[in-house]
Order: C-alpha cells, then sequence, then structure tokens
C-alpha cells in the first residue's frame, strides 16, 4: 500500500539582529538557493520570498524530515553561500529559531498569495508587527524579549 501525505508549513525567519542586510536585488538568488536546499530533501516549495530582514518560506514537508532538521540546514547552508557569494556584505547570519505553522489546502492559496506580496505588505508592518501578529494569530505563546534576537 502506498503513503500519502500533504503537511503543508508556512515557516519565518529572521537576519540576526534583524539588520536589513538581504539586498533586495540579490535576494532572487537567494531564494534560488533555498529551493535548492528544499529540493535537495525532496520538499515542495509552493514559495519563497521576503525582505531585508526576514524570510518567509511555503513549503510542503517530505515526511521522512522533521521539520527542525529542514529549517537548520536551510539556515545552515544558506549562511554559508550567503557569506561565501559576498552578494550580502551586511548579513552577519540568521537570528536563532523560527515560527512555523501548518495549513490546510485550503488555505494554500491565501498564503501562497500573502509570501508573494511582501515587500507590499511590508509597507505598513514591520517584520516585528509581522512577527509577533503571526504568533498571536496562530495562538504561539512566546516572550516578547525573545523576538528581538
Amino acid at each position: 500500500m502506498s503513503s500519502y501525505h500533504k503537511i503543508y508549513y508556512h515557516v519565518i525567519f529572521g537576519t540576526k539582529n534583524r539588520t536589513h542586510s538581504l539586498i533586495p536585488e540579490k535576494q532572487p538568488d537567494l531564494f534560488k538557493y533555498v529551493w535548492g536546499i528544499l529540493k535537495k530533501h525532496d520538499c515542495f516549495l509552493y514559495r519563497v520570498n521576503g525582505i531585508e530582514d526576514h524570510v518567509h518560506i511555503v513549503l510542503d514537508l517530505n515526511p521522512v524530515h522533521s521539520l527542525a532538521k529542514i529549517i537548520k540546514d536551510v539556515k545552515v547552508a544558506s549562511s554559508m553561500w550567503v557569506k561565501k557569494s559576498g552578494f550580502f556584505p551586511q548579513f552577519d547570519g540568521w537570528a536563532e529559531g523560527y515560527a512555523a505553522v501548518t495549513f490546510s489546502e485550503k488555505e494554500k492559496e491565501i498564503i501562497v498569495n500573502y509570501v508573494k506580496n511582501q515587500k507590499e505588505h511590508h509597507k505598513k508592518l514591520t517584520f516585528f508587527e509581522e512577527y509577533k501578529n503571526f504568533l498571536i494569530e496562530n495562538n504561539i505563546p512566546f516572550e516578547e524579549k525573545y523576538l528581538l534576537k
């Protein structure tokens, strides 16, 4: 018998100290690199996007991997690539941790469009405000002092 799955995640993580180090002109290169990491782990990427201080990923997780391992691999490998590429000279690494929630097939298009429109969205809201709202809306307990790391 075959196994079937759809394990959708919306993941957000920021740059260390929330520095605005991800230069917009080179972000597509970073996002392609992230896509390659996810593809290597047989995860399906629906969308990756972000602005100067954070990244959003919408994916279908391959169930042979844990989300924590995938995100660790994405952050470690992309951090090494960023530093080696020289594309983002102010980049000093990713912040500790991440936020992630699962969602249903019915919500997929809404979430993909939300991630797709990050630049527009952040004309009204900072990353800190967005991240805090994300946690509150998804009923994820947090201590505000740790959101600034």
